[in-house]
């Protein structure tokens, strides 16, 4: 019995992480604040490397942060700036939020699986994000970006609490979502070569 509550545990751990480096990838900041908050108040143990995450002055700057990114991402074209920058930053913060979750693995294996799986998760939802973003400054002109950002805004909270309060579930409808994208592409694909003219 220990051994399946121990594989639970480590699942658990596997889905706040990705959940939280998919949250990541829409806001930077946003999951080292949350991550941060949660470990303060004892909702979440951290890997003992990331408790600094925990700590006051972290607390403040990433709050600073998330408060930066918030209003800077309303700002027609200057968010592309932002995006641009923040192709090198979302990845780096995939990779802390989902190192500093999986305690119950050897440093080693955290390690491992926080870049693999937490930066690429990150990167991969950021670009998604910001293909989104260029697509709606293409369409609208920039006019559409602050509301495309509240979306997003409300979705990168929304993912980064539960992660941490049903890390499952906010995993299994992240598996959703990207299921579901995948098969939209796939059938824009088709509708594509189905109306190429010969």
């Amino acid at each position: 019995m220990e051994g399946a509550a121990q594989i639970l545990i480590v699942v658990s751990q596997l889905a706040m992480g990705l959940s939280l480096a998919a949250c990541a990838g829409l806001r930077a900041f946003l999951p080292l604040f949350v991550v941060g908050l949660a470990g303060r108040l004892d909702w979440i143990p951290l890997t003992s490397h990331f408790e600094w995450l925990e700590a006051t002055p972290s607390l403040i700057v990433f709050g600073a942060a998330v408060v930066a990114e918030l209003l800077a991402d309303k700002v027609p074209w200057f968010d592309h700036l932002l995006d641009l920058v923040q192709t090198f930053v979302k990845p780096v913060a995939g990779v802390v939020v989902a190192a500093a979750v999986l305690h119950e693995l050897t440093p080693l294996q955290g390690a491992v699986l926080a870049l693999v799986l937490g930066g690429g998760v990150a990167g991969a939802v950021h670009l998604g994000k910001a293909q989104l973003r260029l697509l709606s400054t293409a369409t609208t002109g920039g006019l559409a970006n602050p509301a495309v950002s509240v979306v997003e805004e409300g979705g990168a909270w929304s993912l980064a609490l539960a992660a941490i309060v049903v890390p499952l579930i906010a995993a299994t409808v992240l598996l959703g979502l990207l299921v579901a994208v995948l098969w939209l592409l796939r059938r824009r694909r088709v509708r594509l070569r189905t109306f190429r003219p010969a």
